[in-house]
């Protein structure tokens, strides 16, 4: 992740629209599947194989929330925000099932850069990020605000902040 310190670090004044962020890859296996479900979206398509194969889903699909996951992650690394990925509100669309062996990355593009009326400092940032898998379908789309900061924020010390 950027911070404060780090020259690579983007602040609200140096976004466009129109500003793209393409992602690393991240491989994805059953063991992640399993895991990630039996800790926090436990059901039988994401965890049993042939509970899977007569679901809708017709075989292992990962959580829809294990996607997401893997988008934040992957958006943290690729769209190097300042102060962080600061999330002000979403909306999230499943396009199909995200599977065990899919290699995931994300492109972001900046839609919408508004910035705040009463402080200064700080803005919102509209970001579609769209999930793709290693064939270049997508799995999911998300639609997200993200709090970001000036450069006027980084001169000041922390008892202003």
């Amino acid at each position: 992740m950027a911070t404060p310190g780090n020259p690579t670090a983007l602040y609200l004044d140096d976004l466009s629209v129109g500003d793209t962020f393409t992602s690393a890859t991240h491989q994805l296996d059953v063991d992640q599947v399993r895991r990630f479900a039996s800790e926090f979206d436990p059901q039988p398509f994401h965890l049993d194989e042939d509970a899977a194969r007569h679901s809708l889903f017709q075989g292992l699909a990962a959580s829809g929330w294990h996607t997401v996951a893997i988008t934040m992650r992957l958006l943290v690394d690729s769209m190097p925000l300042a102060d962080g990925v600061i999330g002000a509100g979403a909306e999230i669309s499943w396009a199909r099932p995200t599977r065990p062996g899919d290699a995931l990355h994300v492109k972001s593009t900046i839609l919408s850069i508004t910035p705040s009326r009463s402080k200064p400092d700080r803005g919102i940032v509209l970001v579609e990020s769209v999930t793709f898998n290693q064939d270049g379908d997508e799995v999911q789309k998300l639609t997200s605000k993200a709090v970001s900061y000036t450069h006027l924020r980084a001169h000041e010390t922390p008892e202003h902040l």
